[in-house]
């Protein structure tokens, strides 16, 4: 049977033949991630089930990045029962404070998962591993704890979307711009519990960089993962990152079955913007209007890596920030933002007027640096724009590229790059 790289990866961990989609089997797990705030709940539901000891120390991460540093009691109290329980488990793959960046850039960057691996995590954009050819996807704390126990999960086999992006991408054009347009054509839920697999000459010519941005948001249309093949551009950022074992690209199966082919041709398209309330509600910029802002985010999970901050820096150098925006720049981990530091971007972004945060979600879930008030407007590189997601329920949240993003902050509203 051709296989789809979906169920390519999961055939790989379980000894169940996969011969159709929908069918459930159980496989054996790579990793296991929790964080801050998800990472106790699966602490406690792993303690309530008489479990003792973790399935394997080196194939656990918790990472303390949604509250970082702490804000107040609660979310100290959160990092105290992780800690504690890292240290009883000799858990190898332990972050905080200043080893601590943001979950989904962090595990790739250190090498901790792979291409092919299999991924589970207390976290919904744990779909971004993806990027590097790894089936990834977001459960439970519940389902997590059983994961920290036995090594294993249960699946049911997704079905395959697949979706090529082709053509001549315009100059401004990112990932971001490509996933918001997908979610644009399909919904928020045209993937419910689907694999979104990538493909096309614009995916073929994309950074991985850029592969991760699409993959961690494979969840705002409803897939179960979002994934590229591993192809020679994955394997050279896997060698830079601390995994020369990785040399074997893999990839779907010839003549393999899609449930659905969607293709997107980019020529001619200008970046995009996902307007209040829903990243579906997508619009090309020039089409958006006269939105002013008072707040810009340039981070997240989902645009926090370097490229993205180069990307900021591009438009923001020489310029200021509006005098009635704040303009706030969360490099995503620590690699990152040394990295800014020392190419000269933080002098940059200093200059221009912004505010530069620790490695930390932060804003992007309404958690802390960056709360928004009654009636203000955010355009960030966060992944989602629901009603309160960044603060007040009578605030917006506008979705879009850090070239867009940064744009805005200049001009005071929301602006493509070539309107500067």
């Amino acid at each position: 049977m051709a296989q789809t790289l979906a169920q390519k990866i999961l055939q790989k961990h379980t000894d169940d033949a996969i011969v159709r989609d929908g069918q459930i089997v159980n496989c054996r797990l790579d990793m296991v991630l929790a964080n801050d705030i998800t990472g106790p709940l699966a602490i406690n539901a792993f303690r309530a089930m008489g479990a003792e000891k973790v399935f394997d120390k080196d194939k656990i991460a918790l990472v303390m990045d949604h509250f970082t540093p702490q804000k107040d009691i609660a979310s100290a109290n959160q990092v105290l029962v992780s800690r504690k329980f890292a240290k009883e488990q000799n858990i190898t793959h332990y972050y905080e404070g200043g080893s601590a960046g943001v979950e989904h850039t962090l595990l790739p960057e250190q090498g901790i998962v792979a291409p092919g691996d299999l991924v589970i995590g207390a976290d919904s954009h744990t779909c971004t591993y993806g990027g590097i050819c790894a089936f990834a996807t977001g459960m439970g704390s519940t389902d997590i704890a059983a994961g920290m126990a036995l090594g294993e999960n249960w699946f049911k086999v997704p079905g395959t979307i697949r979706v090529n992006f082709t053509g001549t991408p315009d100059k401004n054009l990112r990932a971001k711009d490509l996933i918001l347009l997908l979610i644009g054509k399909i919904g928020v839920d045209g993937a419910l519990y689907k694999a979104l697999e990538f493909g096309g000459p614009v995916i073929d010519a994309l950074p991985v960089e850029g592969r991760l941005t699409m993959a961690n948001m494979a969840i705002e249309a409803g897939g179960k993962a979002g994934l590229f093949a591993c192809d020679e551009k994955t394997i050279a950022y896997c060698h830079a990152h601390n995994r020369p074992d990785v040399n074997t690209p893999l990839a779907a199966d010839p003549g393999c079955e899609y449930e659905q082919v969607v293709t997107i041709d980019v020529t001619g398209q200008e970046p995009v913007v996902a307007c209040p309330h829903i990243p579906s509600n997508v619009r090309n910029v020039s089409e958006v209007g006269d939105v002013t802002i008072q707040q810009v985010v340039i981070g997240s999970c989902t645009n926090g890596r370097f490229s993205d901050m180069q990307d900021a820096a591009s438009i923001l150098r020489g310029r200021k920030v509006h005098k009635d925006v704040r303009c706030i720049i969360l490099p995503s981990t620590p690699a990152v933002w040394r990295k800014c530091l020392s190419e000269g971007l933080m002098e940059i972004f200093a200059d221009a007027g912004c505010i530069i945060g620790p490695c930390t979600c932060g804003p992007c879930l309404g958690g802390h640096t960056g709360i928004l008030g009654d009636g203000e407007r955010c355009i960030s590189t966060t992944n989602r724009n629901f009603r309160g997601r960044m603060g007040s329920l009578e605030s917006e949240v506008y979705l879009a590229s850090p070239l867009t993003a940064a744009a805005s902050a200049v001009a005071g509203h929301i602006i493509g790059p070539d309107a500067l």
